[in-house]
């Protein structure tokens, strides 16, 4: 299978609960930052800040959704993500599981304001 080129073709290949909670964290991450752009990065939707910076990635998996931030982004959350399987700068979301769009909008902009206020480059 060739590597997607539209977030189109991304999402075309999820159904089901993975296709509900895919668009779900599409439609989250275009509410909370607008003025970013979405390329696809090494397979996966990736949120660009005007400025050229990735803000985060999104990826489906097999049973989970990814959502990655930069390490130090996630770190910052690291009380309110006990519970989430979480990597270097990855939250796992389970398809089974109700996406935590509070949490994430939070994280969103904590990441933006950590990039613009900071400087924080990705990874």
């Amino acid at each position: 299978m060739s590597k997607p080129r539209t977030m189109d073709e991304y999402v075309g290949r999820y159904a089901g609960q993975a296709r509900e909670t895919l668009d779900q964290l599409l439609a989250l991450a275009g509410e909370t930052v607008p003025d970013a752009s979405v390329a696809i990065k090494w397979g996966h939707p990736a949120w660009v800040h005007p400025s050229g910076t990735i803000l985060f990635v999104i990826s489906g998996h097999a049973k989970h959704a990814n959502f990655t931030f930069t390490p130090s982004t996630r770190d910052a959350f690291d009380a309110e993500l006990d519970g989430f399987e979480t990597g270097k700068g990855s939250v796992k979301l389970p398809y089974d599981t109700a996406v935590p769009t509070d949490l994430l909008r939070r994280l969103i902009a904590y990441r933006v304001r950590e990039h613009e206020e900071d400087g924080v480059l990705w990874m």
